[in-house]
């Protein structure tokens, strides 16, 4: 990851801009990723750069500016802990100048230094309780990162930290919304399972619901699927539910 450095800060209004022209927060990332390149100054050695993102109590890498950068950040994230980690749970810039002689995560250190790097850098975005994010540097050179690239970096993850936390709240929203329309598939799927136990026992519903449970409980299976088992037959197709978008 190299830079020409030609280009000045960017605004929280060009991060704005971004976020509308990025379909969710992968592209987006990428995007950020893509203007970081051209604020950090060139390096003798490669720079691997990396989101991650905790969001569920999952962390994972959300952005990459390679291959590369991606299976380094992978590598941290499954680990119990790490550079990364501690910058978004202490949220604290740290910086490990050379992995070879820092005491800190004996059991990722040793293995970032197989993997080629030698100096990291983590800085956690501003994302207020939306989620948990830091941005990683990985280089090739020990002590490659200095106060002053430092604080250039941390400046742009500040300026991108706004348009971060909403595209966080949005995903948020969307993943309420596909929960709603997976619940109400299933809410739809099991009355009408019921329906075709009524019909068939001529029993009431709370009788109907009642064998429902007995199967799911005595077949180990959500209730869910055991009423799709039964309505399927009847068309083939999975039930759906109709209302207004």
């Amino acid at each position: 990851m190299n830079s020409t450095n030609t280009t000045g800060p960017h605004t929280d209004e060009d991060l704005h801009d971004l976020l509308l022209n990025s379909d969710d927060i992968t592209t987006f990332l990428q995007e950020f990723l893509s203007l970081l390149a051209d604020r950090i100054p060139e390096s003798a050695q490669p720079l691997w750069c990396a989101v991650s993102l905790l969001r569920k109590r999952k962390a994972g890498t959300a952005a990459a500016s390679s291959v590369q950068a991606e299976a380094l950040d992978e590598l941290q994230n499954s680990f119990t802990d790490g550079p990364c980690m501690t910058a978004m749970r202490e949220h604290t810039v740290i910086r490990v100048g050379d992995v070879l002689d820092d005491p800190r995560w004996p059991d990722y250190l040793p293995v970032a230094a197989e993997q080629g790097v030698r100096s990291v850098l983590g800085i956690p975005f501003e994302l207020h309780g939306e989620a948990r994010a830091a941005l990683n540097v990985y280089s090739a050179s020990p002590h490659d990162f200095t106060p002053e690239v430092i604080e250039l970096i941390r400046h742009e993850v500040l300026q991108g930290s706004s348009a971060l936390r909403l595209a966080v709240r949005l995903a948020r929203h969307r993943d309420a919304e596909e929960d709603l329309r997976t619940a109400m598939s299933s809410r739809t799927v099991i009355n009408l399972a019921a329906g075709i136990i009524m019909g068939q026992n001529r029993c009431s519903q709370e009788k109907a619901m009642g064998i429902l449970r007995d199967a799911s409980n005595h077949r180990n299976m959500k209730l869910r699927d055991v009423a799709q088992e039964m309505v399927s037959p009847l068309d083939g197709a999975h039930a759906t539910t109709y209302f207004e978008q």
